[in-house]
C-alpha cells in the first residue's frame, strides 16, 4: 500500500463534494481518475498531497513516500535556462558531485583511508543514482516534450505558459517520485508528445495517477480507472474502454435493482396505508420500520442526453465540398506547409492533426479566406455554407441567457424545440437561464458548438472543438456530429475524438510537408505502422557474394581498364558483408527503450536505414553489372 483514502468527506461553502470517499493506491497500479467538471477530482489531489485536510475521513500513506504532483503554476530559479532547469531534477546527484570534487581535492594533499573510504562510498552512490547517465536522460525528456537542442538555452522567464508547463512535466518525470500525481498532463502538448509520454509512462516502474479528458490516453496507460461520481469513488479494472463496458453493465444491474426495489417499496407503502389502522395494524407498523431502514438504491443517472438531433434540414450541399491543389499556407515569406492536395466530399470528416506550429489552424484560416494562400487553388463547391468554430468564443454575448443565445439564430423556435435541443448539449431544467457571461470555459464551448450546429450551415469548420470539455460533453458533441448530415472540417489533438468522427486524417508535418490517408485515427495509426514495418522488412541479412573467376571480358576493354574493374568488383565483395554487418547492428536499435520512446531519434535512425539499405542496393547493381562484363 502507497496510501489509501477511508471515508474521506469534503464540503466547500456547504456544498459537499466528497462523500465517504475510500480508494487505495498500491506498488506499480496505474490509475486514471475521471469524473465530470466539478465532480472533485483536483480536490482528491489536494488531499493526498496534504495541501487541504477532509472534513471527516482518515488519509494514510506509507513511510517516506515521495509524492510528485504536476503543478498547475510552475515556478522556475531566476537565470534558469530549459536544460539547467531540467537537470535541476537531479539535485542529490549534484550533491554527490559537489562533495567528490571537494575530496578530489582534499585528496591531493591528503589522501587519508577516511577521506579515500568516503570517496568510493560517493561513487558507489553516483552509480546507483545513475549518475553517468542522468544528463542524457534529462535530454530525452526534453526531446520527448517538444524542446529542440535549440530551445535548451532559452531562459524558462521567456517561455509561454505551455512551455513552461512541458518543463515542469519534464522536471517531474526525472525526479522519478514514488507516486506520480498528474492533473490534465497532455493539455499542451501536440501528438507527436502525447505519443511519447505513453511509451515513457508505460514503461514507467513506479505508479501514477492521472487526471485526464483524454480517452484515447487514457486508454493507453491506466490498468484501473477510479471515477468520482455524485462525490463518492468507484473502482474499476482495467483501461479505460474497459471501464466503459463494465460501468455499462453496473448501471443497467443498479437500474434493475433500483426499479425492483421501488416496486417493493411501492407495494409496502400500499400494504401501510390499507393496514395501519386495522386488524393488521402490527404487521404494517413492522413493515413501515422496515422501509425506514432501508438502504435505498440510488437511480441512475445518466452522463448524457439521448436521441435524435434533429438536423435533417441542413441544405444539401454538391457532392464535391471541397477540393485543395497544390495549397501553400504561412505568413509572409514563411511558408509552413506546402502542395497540400485532396478532396472532401459531402457527409465526410477531416480531422487535421500535426505538431505545434506545423500550421494546423493557418490552414482553416486560408480555406476561410481569412488569410491569403501563399500558393495553390482552393476551390469550394456548389450550395456550400460555412460556419466556423475558434477557441476565442467570440461569437457569444455574455448579457444572453443561454436559451436566449441560441434563440438569436432561430428567432421562430419555440422554447420546447430550443430546450430539447441544448439538453443534447447538457444544458437541462433551469441551467437554459444561466446567463452566458457565468458560464466556465468548458460550458462556454459546449453552447458555442451547440449554436453553431443548431444553425444549420452545411459545412462546419471546428478548431479544436474538445479542449475544455469534459468526458460528457465530449460524447455529447460525438453524437452530435455523429447525427450531422454535413461536412466536417476539424482541426483536433483529441484522438478519441478522431476516432469517432473522422473519415479522412490530414497530417501537416514539421517539415512542410502533409500527408491524407483514408479512414479515422486508429486507420492512420495502422498504415503508419504498416509502413514501418515494411520498411523493416525490406532489412534483411544478404549472404555476400561469392568470389567468381573472371574470364576475359566479352566487351573489347583494356587491360588497365580490366584490372581497374576486377579490382573493384573485389573491393564491392569485401565492403558489401561489412555494409550488412552495419546495417543488422543499426536495425537492432530500433526495438531498444532510447528509440521506441524518442519519436524524433526514431525518425532519424528511419531514415538512416533506409539510406544504407539504398547504398548496398547500389553497390549489388554495380557488381552485378561489373559481372556481366565478362
Amino acid at each position: 500500500m502507497l496510501f489509501r483514502l477511508s471515508e474521506i468527506s469534503k464540503s466547500y461553502s456547504g456544498t459537499e463534494i466528497l462523500k465517504d470517499v475510500s480508494f487505495q493506491v498500491n506498488i506499480n497500479e496505474k490509475i486514471g481518475l475521471v469524473g465530470r467538471n466539478g465532480a472533485g477530482k483536483t480536490t482528491v489531489f489536494r488531499l493526498i498531497t496534504g495541501e487541504e485536510a477532509p472534513d471527516s475521513g482518515k488519509i494514510s500513506k506509507s513511510n517516506n513516500l515521495r509524492l510528485g504532483l504536476l503543478a498547475q503554476n510552475v515556478m522556475f530559479v531566476d537565470d534558469e535556462t530549459v536544460h539547467t532547469s531540467a537537470l535541476s531534477a537531479f539535485q542529490k546527484i549534484h550533491d554527490i558531485e559537489a562533495e567528490m570534487r571537494k575530496l578530489e581535492k582534499q585528496m591531493e594533499t591528503d589522501a587519508t583511508e577516511e577521506v579515500l573510504e568516503r570517496y568510493s562510498d560517493l561513487q558507489h552512490e553516483f552509480e546507483i543514482e545513475d549518475g553517468f547517465t542522468y544528463t542524457a536522460r534529462a535530454e530525452a525528456i526534453l526531446l520527448g516534450l517538444g524542446f529542440t537542442q535549440e530551445n535548451w538555452d532559452l531562459p524558462t522567464k521567456n517561455l509561454s505558459g505551455g512551455q513552461k508547463n512541458r518543463l515542469g512535466m519534464a522536471r517531474l518525470l526525472l525526479s522519478s517520485p514514488d507516486v506520480l500525481l498528474l492533473d490534465e498532463p497532455t493539455n499542451h502538448l501536440d501528438v507527436e508528445a502525447v505519443e511519447w509520454l505513453e511509451n515513457f509512462l508505460k514503461s514507467y516502474e513506479k505508479s501514477y495517477v492521472i487526471i485526464s479528458h483524454d480517452r484515447y490516453f487514457l486508454d493507453q496507460v491506466s490498468n484501473r480507472i477510479i471515477e468520482i461520481d455524485r462525490g463518492r469513488a468507484i473502482t474499476y479494472k482495467g483501461n479505460y474502454s474497459s471501464f466503459l463496458v463494465e460501468r455499462a453493465e453496473r448501471r443497467e444491474q443498479q437500474k434493475r435493482e433500483f426499479e425492483n426495489q421501488q416496486t417493493l417499496i411501492a407495494k409496502n407503502e400500499e400494504f401501510i396505508r390499507r393496514n395501519i389502522e386495522g386488524q393488521k395494524t402490527k404487521m404494517a407498523k413492522s413493515r413501515r420500520n422496515m422501509l425506514e431502514r432501508m438502504d435505498r438504491i440510488e437511480a441512475v443517472s445518466a452522463d448524457k442526453s439521448s436521441g435524435n438531433f434533429n438536423l435533417k434540414n441542413v441544405v444539401r450541399s454538391g457532392d464535391n465540398v471541397l477540393t485543395v491543389e497544390d495549397l501553400a499556407i504561412g505568413y509572409g515569406e514563411t511558408v509552413l506547409s506546402k502542395d497540400i492536395t485532396f478532396t472532401l466530399l459531402r457527409g465526410e470528416c477531416i480531422g487535421i492533426i500535426g505538431g505545434n506550429g506545423t500550421g494546423k489552424t493557418t490552414f482553416l484560416t486560408t480555406i476561410l479566406g481569412k488569410h491569403r494562400e501563399l500558393g495553390g487553388e482552393i476551390m469550394w463547391g456548389s450550395k456550400t455554407d460555412l460556419g466556423y468554430y475558434s477557441q476565442k468564443l467570440e461569437d457569444l454575448d455574455p448579457r444572453n441567457e443561454i436559451i436566449g443565445e441560441l434563440r438569436t439564430i432561430a428567432p421562430l423556435a419555440t422554447n420546447g424545440e430550443l430546450r430539447g435541443f441544448l439538453a443534447k448539449f447538457l444544458f437541462t431544467e433551469d441551467d437554459v437561464f444561466k446567463k452566458v457571461g457565468s458560464l466556465s470555459g468548458g460550458e462556454q464551448g459546449r453552447l458555442a458548438l451547440a449554436k453553431l450546429i443548431y444553425s444549420k450551415v452545411n459545412v462546419l469548420i471546428l478548431d479544436e472543438p474538445t479542449n475544455h470539455l469534459d468526458i460528457p460533453s465530449r460524447e455529447a458533441l460525438e453524437e452530435a456530429l455523429q447525427n450531422y448530415p454535413g461536412t466536417i472540417i476539424t482541426v483536433s489533438h483529441d484522438r478519441y475524438f478522431l476516432d469517432q468522427v473522422a473519415t479522412q486524417i490530414l497530417e501537416i508535418k514539421k517539415e512542410g510537408k502533409f500527408e491524407v490517408i483514408n479512414g479515422n485515427y486508429s486507420e492512420y495509426q495502422k498504415q503508419k505502422r504498416k509502413k514501418f514495418e515494411n520498411r523493416e522488412n525490406k532489412i534483411s541479412v544478404v549472404i555476400a557474394p561469392k568470389k567468381v573467376e573472371t574470364k576475359e571480358p566479352k566487351n573489347d576493354l583494356t587491360k588497365n581498364q580490366i584490372q581497374k574493374l576486377k579490382s573493384r568488383i573485389a573491393e564491392i565483395e569485401i565492403l558489401i558483408p561489412k555494409l550488412e554487418d552495419e546495417l543488422t547492428r543499426t536495425s537492432a536499435k530500433l526495438s531498444t527503450s532510447e528509440f521506441v520512446s524518442d519519436h524524433k531519434k526514431l525518425t532519424e535512425l528511419s531514415s538512416k536505414i533506409h539510406d544504407m539499405e539504398l547504398n548496398i542496393q547500389k553497390l549489388y547493381l554495380e557488381w552485378d553489372a561489373s559481372l556481366k562484363m565478362f
